[in-house]
């Protein structure tokens, strides 16, 4: 037995329902009885301004594409010159460039962390066992 509603819902969690239903191959109707069951996608709220874009953006992504995100790593070498950069820090030693880009590479590792642990919760929302990296 069904029963038919009618239900207004603010524009953008229909959006983000459209786009899961695209991004995974699922009618629209699917997608959403999922969000009744287990609740909405995982939500942006407390993420600074600078990156919410970029997180909105992963709703759009196929499962294949946020898995290559859930799993991504750093690069040895950008992790060696973020922890200089860090030391350097600690003792006093930054010049006024080194600051720079020390802000810049902790922009980036936030960003990284942020897309990835949002990658992640997307899959798991969508179904998939992902495990503790």
């Amino acid at each position: 037995m069904t029963t038919n509603i009618t239900l207004q819902i603010p524009d953008l969690i229909y959006q983000r329902l459209v786009n899961t239903a695209k991004a995974t191959g699922r009618s629209l109707e699917e997608v959403m009885l999922h969000a009744l069951k287990v609740g909405s996608p995982p939500d942006w709220d407390n993420i600074p301004d600078e990156f919410k874009a970029d997180l909105a953006a992963l709703d759009r992504l196929e499962d294949e594409a946020l898995w290559k995100i859930a799993t991504a790593r750093k690069t040895p070498e950008a992790m060696t010159r973020h922890d200089e950069l860090l030391e350097h820090n600690q003792n006093g030693n930054l010049t006024q460039s080194e600051t720079l880009e020390l802000m810049e590479l902790r922009s980036q590792a936030n960003r990284f962390m942020l897309r990835k642990a949002q990658a992640a919760a997307l899959l798991h929302w969508r179904g998939h066992h992902v495990p503790n990296s």
